[in-house]
């Protein structure tokens, strides 16, 4: 199990590291987006290029070598400074050495400029990070509940309910849930808020801060209540017709018995993975939640960061995701062996 682990670990940075690659070659072929403001801001911003390796400054007494890509003058001090772009595998380098040695992502020229770019998604991963964890908190003994209770009552009318509310969830997309909900909890019903509220908000009134989560989190749970519900009900419907249940029951054991002991056990094997992967799919998904609702979560930071050609950001923003994705694909697996001991991953015949 522990070569199997570390194999996987190897192929995941692999991976990582190719998709990281490419993705870093293909922006920086695009052009650089300085920030706007002030002189001292956008000196400060080419300055930091400079530092990461990206850009060389052209002495001014010199004039502009090679035809400068970048012109920077100051209009109260009437001060010029030129700068040159390196080439796209040598700024590659230097982005690899900065990240190795110093743990250096590059700055904010948009969404905050100036500002690290690890510290611009550390300061929001709490808040996305939160959300997904209260829907999931919500959404597995619901989806598991409603599931189970839909198997026992196959084919009845409350199966029939149940199937058709999973059916118009899993249909509706998540934005035009969370519109919904806004309209009429936070316009029509005015209890609920229509926008995240900010710290003033928050301070004035700290139930505010719970009520913002309500419409979100439904949002997300919907959904996820009803994939959870419909992957339980057909997986239980199925062990419940198997002949080893068959078997339990001409021995003597009671149906609750048989449920419990044998079924549900046996019908966790696909579902408890299941898990995982729709945490991934909801910290994908809440991007577009984010923004219709203001959250300022990561989600909302990687729209901004790609409307403003924030590069650095997107960077950074990027190499999240993608080692959630895939590290999550490492733990979908391994949980199929702590469900059931008979599976061992990487074993050999």
């Amino acid at each position: 199990m522990a070569k199997y682990i570390v194999q996987r670990i190897l192929f995941i940075l692999l991976t990582l590291f190719i998709i990281l690659s490419l993705t870093f070659i293909l922006i920086k072929s695009l052009p650089t987006e300085e920030p706007a403001g002030l002189f001292t801001a956008r000196y400060a911003f080419w300055e930091k290029q400079v530092a990461l390796g990206y850009y060389y400054a052209v002495d001014a007494r010199v004039g502009r070598l090679n035809g400068a890509d970048v012109v920077l003058t100051d209009s109260l001090s009437g001060q010029t400074l030129y700068y040159n772009q390196y080439p796209i595998m040598y700024q590659y380098g230097r982005w690899l050495g900065n990240i190795v040695t110093k743990w250096d992502w590059g700055t904010s020229s948009v969404v905050n400029p100036g500002k690290t770019a690890t510290f611009i998604i550390g300061s929001r991963l709490p808040v996305s990070m939160k959300l997904n964890f209260i829907s999931i908190f919500f959404s597995i003994p619901l989806g598991f509940i409603l599931g189970i209770w839909a198997a026992l009552k196959k084919n009845k009318m409350t199966d029939h309910i149940i199937s058709t509310l999973v059916m118009i969830f899993v249909s509706i997309p998540s934005f035009v849930l969370i519109s919904f909900l806004i309209l009429q909890f936070g316009y029509n019903m005015k209890l609920l808020p229509t926008v995240w509220p900010d710290s003033a908000q928050i301070s004035a009134d700290p139930a505010l801060a719970a009520k913002a989560y309500v419409i979100p989190v439904a949002a997300l749970c919907f959904g996820s209540v009803a994939s959870f519900t419909r992957y339980m009900r057909a997986e239980l419907c199925e062990i419940m017709s198997s002949e080893f249940l068959l078997l339990a029951r001409t021995k003597g054991l009671t149906k609750p018995q048989t449920v419990i002991r044998h079924a549900l056990r046996n019908s966790m094997v696909p579902i408890i993975p299941m898990v995982i992967g729709e945490f991934i799919g909801i910290l994908g998904g809440s991007m577009v939640l984010e923004q219709l609702y203001s959250i300022p979560g990561i989600g909302t930071l990687f729209v901004k960061a790609l409307n403003g050609k924030d590069y650095n950001l997107i960077m950074a923003d990027m190499a999240l995701y993608t080692s959630i994705g895939l590290f999550a694909t490492l733990l979908v697996d391994l949980s199929y062996g702590v469900v059931d001991p008979r599976i061992r991953m990487g074993a050999v015949k």
